[in-house]
Parts: structure tokens; sequence; C-alpha cells
């Protein structure tokens, strides 16, 4: 999203209020002073829109460009049948959006048409401030989209696993002792050749090995373990009701795991693939600690077009890593900023954490700001801060991270993060 300048704004003669829902919408149109020259409901449906456009058409006359749109999100299917219009859109936060409404109705009424007439009204007075909805690569947008979409199936997978986990906590506490990671496919095959402790004492040692042999357990440290806890799975597990009952929901909990699994790796081959052809992909690719999963995710999160970032503080605001500062009269204090890039936050604060793996200041950085006092949590935030820093550099020049050159030039302007990484090494 970008800005206009005042001599765009200008050039707009309406400002369209959209409050929108799965089934209709609600539109109202004000001009330049503020008058309503448009209000009508369409279905969410071709018929509706077109409806819309030809309503619009009549007003501005057959450039849409005059009209300038707000809607209370800026993603879906609302904001792209408006796009297509031609309008520009100026999404608007929620938050705002509350705050408005309450200036047009401070007793608290609310209705569809109001939320509308607000949101209008807003654009009209406020606009000129407001971050203009941007045209994205597809290219992009797809690679966005589909990490999301696999963030919710790997959540899903994680709800499957807590599931699986209590159900086999009250009938097969074996099975939980033998397995520690329950996102490994052989711990969910464990569960369908062996069921219950009864089927597992039944089946034998022999059969013990060979499942074992079959899917790669064989670990010296492990093996012998396993083989004890299989031997006594039967001297403390549950009753044969709660053993009956439980057995069907683990298997089936189980094969839903299998197959969920395995549409995640298509969603995984499908991200590598679309990251891999995209000109960014060794830029992203050359951050420390990124990984296969995390590349993609950075780069569809904050590869908005890299025009809207004009300074590193809207990266950083966006990512949810700048704290937000709150002042008023003597009380001063500093909060977290949740208003931002929720899942741009997320992948952040997973590479911040890896980063530290491979980069050896920002093991060190982390380390001070431990010492400090700050939390996990609030260490990792600001070491998110500082590599966003050095992303939306490389984003300017698009050279891809050297981590010799990076530190030559902190020791260079004389970095604190340097100079306690050297006196660590003496």
């Amino acid at each position: 999203m970008e800005k206009n300048s005042i001599e765009q704004w200008s050039e707009y003669s309406y400002y369209l209020g959209l409050d929108w829902s799965r089934r209709h919408h609600n539109i109202v149109v004000v001009d330049h002073v503020g008058e309503i020259v448009l209000d009508l409901q369409i279905d969410h449906t071709e018929q509706g829109w077109g409806q819309l456009r030809e309503k619009l058409l009549a007003l501005a006359g057959e450039d849409l460009s005059g009209v300038a749109a707000t809607i209370e999100t800026n993603c879906g299917p609302a904001v792209e049948q408006l796009l297509e219009l031609g309008c520009d859109v100026y999404p608007l936060n929620p938050k705002a959006a509350q705050r408005y409404r309450d200036r047009k109705a401070p007793s608290g009424g609310k209705s569809d048409r109001l939320d509308a007439f607000s949101f209008a009204d807003a654009l009209r007075t406020d606009g000129h401030g407001w971050r203009r909805l941007r045209l994205e690569d597809p290219k992009i947008q797809e690679l966005r989209l589909v990490c999301r979409d696999e963030q919710v199936l790997i959540e899903q997978r994680t709800a499957l696993v807590n599931r699986l986990r209590q159900a086999l906590h009250e009938y097969y506490p074996a099975a939980l002792e033998a397995f520690d990671d329950w996102t490994m496919e052989t711990a969910w095959a464990f569960v369908e050749q062996f069921p219950t402790p009864q089927a597992l004492e039944k089946a034998g040692k022999r059969r013990w090995e060979k499942f074992l042999h079959a899917h790669h357990l064989y670990r010296q440290e492990t093996y012998q373990k396993r083989l004890d806890i299989f031997a006594c799975a039967t001297k403390f597990c549950g009753g044969r009701a709660v053993t009956n009952a439980k057995k069907m929901l683990a298997v089936a909990l189980a094969k839903q795991l299998r197959v969920l699994e395995q549409q995640l790796k298509i969603y995984r081959t499908y991200i590598q693939q679309l990251f891999k052809d995209h000109p960014d992909h060794d830029l992203f690719g050359s951050l420390p600690g990124v990984g296969q999963k995390l590349g993609p995710r950075l780069l569809g999160e904050c590869h908005q077009g890299r025009s809207p970032f004009k300074d590193i503080q809207a990266l950083q605001c966006y990512a949810g890593t700048a704290p937000v500062r709150y002042q008023s009269g003597q009380l001063e204090k500093v909060k977290l900023r949740r208003a931002c890039n929720k899942n741009l936050r997320n992948a952040v604060h997973m590479w911040a954490n890896l980063s530290r793996r491979k980069s050896v200041w920002a093991q060190a950085y982390y380390q001070q700001k431990r010492a400090e006092g700050k939390s996990h949590a609030c260490a990792l935030r600001c070491l998110g801060q500082r590599w966003l820093k050095i992303l939306w550099k490389m984003m300017q020049t698009n050279q891809l991270y050297d981590e010799q050159m990076h530190m030559q030039n902190q020791i260079k302007h004389g970095s604190w993060v340097m100079a306690m990484t050297q006196a660590e090494n003496c």
C-alpha cells in the first residue's frame, strides 16, 4: 500500500464507503462536500456488482479513477471487485472504523447503512493520509495465500495430534512413552498397527522388532528402551470399556493425520516451486535461519512491492516488532504492537530464533537482551527488529546477505554487539 500526494487526492470527486457481508453489501457515496449522492444495497453476485458499476458510471462518467473507495478489510472478494471496477481502494482498520462510527452516532446506534456512510465521510475528510491498496504481483499473492493455507493445515495437524495424545493418555500410556514426537508418521503407523496394549502384547517381540526396523527406528540408545516399554504395555493401561472406545478414536485420528500429512507434502512441494521461480528467491534464501519454510513466508508477507516500505520503520511497524509508545502527562509506557500483520510477525519471531544458530552476532545480541532482563519473546522481537533493518536494506539494494560483510560493517561503525562478541572470543 502507498500514500497519495495532496495533488493526487484532490483529483477524487466521489468517496465510496462499503459495509460488506457475505451475501450483500451496503454502499454510500458522498461528494467532495459530504452530500450523499448514492445510497444502495447490492447482493454479492455478478448482477449486484454490475448494478453498482452502472450507478457509478452514471454518476462519475466513463472513468471510475475519480472514485475513492474504503472498506473495513484489505483482502477478500469485495476488495477484488472494487479493484476490478477501477476504484482506488483505501482499507480501513476495524478499530478506526469503530471510532468513525461512534463519531457519527454518539448514542451508540448502529446499522449497515450508517457504517457505510461513516466510512465514506471519513475517507472524504481523512483519507489523504491513508494508504492506497496496490495491485499485487499475482505470483506473490499466490505464494502468500498458499503459505497461509499451509499454516492453517499445520494448526489442524497440531490439534489432531493433541487429541490423539489425549486419547492415548486415557488407555495407552506405553505408546506415549515409546514415542516423543507425535508429528512423525511412524508414531501414527504404530497406533494403526498396534491399536491397544493387548494387541501389542499379542504381537510379540518378533513383530515389534520388524516394525522398528521397517520404519527405520533402530537406534542403539532407544531400541532396547522401546522393547522394554512394549513388554510392559499391559501392566498400566485403561480398562476394557475405555480401551474399546478410545482405540477407535485413536485409529481414526491417526488415519486423518496420515491423509493431512500427505496434503501438507503437496503444499510444501508447490510452495518450494513458487519460491524457486521468484526473482527474489536468492535474496530471501540468503537470510540465515530461514530454511525452506520461513523463506517463502517472509517473501510472501513482506514483499508486497518494495515501494510501500519507504523507510525501515514502516516495515518494522507492519511486522509488529516496533513497540507502541503511550504518553499522557507524566505517564509513559511501551507496549506490544498488536495492529500489524500477524502472519509476518510470527514468521519474523521464528526467523529471529533460528538465526541465533547461524549468526554469531545474532546470538550475542539475544544474550545481551536477556542479560538486561528481557523475556525470551521480547529479546526475539528486539532481534527481529534488527533483522528487519537488514532485510529492508537488502530489498533496496538487491544485495544478498553476507555475514562477514555485515560483521565488518558493524566493526567499522563501532557496534557494541561486535565489541561484546570479540570480548567473548578472547
